[in-house]
């Protein structure tokens, strides 16, 4: 079994300097070596069943592709109006129709940042009943909220050293889940 682990992430945020994007910078650089982790951008058009009989967008067979490569995937889920962002469900709702699907049995991570006190506790919540559905296998701690994020990044960086705990830890339970996953799949085998 290879030390190597390969993540995968998705900002659900498309502004380059939005916070999401400066705290998964942040999750990306509290990783471990051996581990690395690509983003896949996600602008995407809007799922439409007629595009699908058409055939799966490329972005989105790519997309599809790495994920099964992957071991694991991140979200950065910014919240709008109690939820996640709309180009994030859309992401979702396209690779759910992919076969296989990738998010079956997938080690999850997430976290995100705004700017209420909450963070974005309501937009993970959701995202976390997605993934019942979807099969996928969510971190459950430690959960990581950003709230605040305009006092948490300066010129963006992450400025706040609870906050980097919370994303190393965040890196460190994925990456547990990721090895325990392998070990019961090769015990399986």
């Amino acid at each position: 079994m290879s030390d190597s682990i390969k993540l995968v992430a998705f900002c659900g945020s498309l502004r380059k300097a939005s916070f999401n994007r400066m705290a998964l910078n942040a999750f990306a650089e509290r990783l471990p070596a051996g581990v690395s982790l690509s983003t896949i951008e996600i602008d995407w058009p809007l799922y439409d069943a007629d595009i699908q009989a058409k055939g799966f967008p490329d972005k989105v067979q790519a997309a599809q592709k790495a994920m099964l490569e992957a071991d694991g995937i991140v979200f950065a889920t910014p919240e709008y109006n109690y939820g996640p962002s709309g180009v994030l469900k859309n992401a979702i709702d396209w690779l759910s129709r992919t076969t296989p699907q990738p998010f079956a049995a997938k080690p999850v991570a997430m976290f995100g940042a705004s700017g209420g006190v909450l963070g974005t506790a309501r937009a993970q919540y959701q995202l976390r009943q997605i993934l019942i559905f979807l099969d996928g296998r969510p971190v459950n701690k430690p959960e990581v909220m950003i709230g605040q994020a305009q006092n948490r990044f300066t010129d963006g960086k992450l400025n706040d050293e609870a906050t980097a705990k919370l994303l190393a830890d965040l890196g460190a339970s994925l990456i547990l889940a990721i090895r325990h996953a392998k070990a019961a799949a090769a015990h399986v085998k």
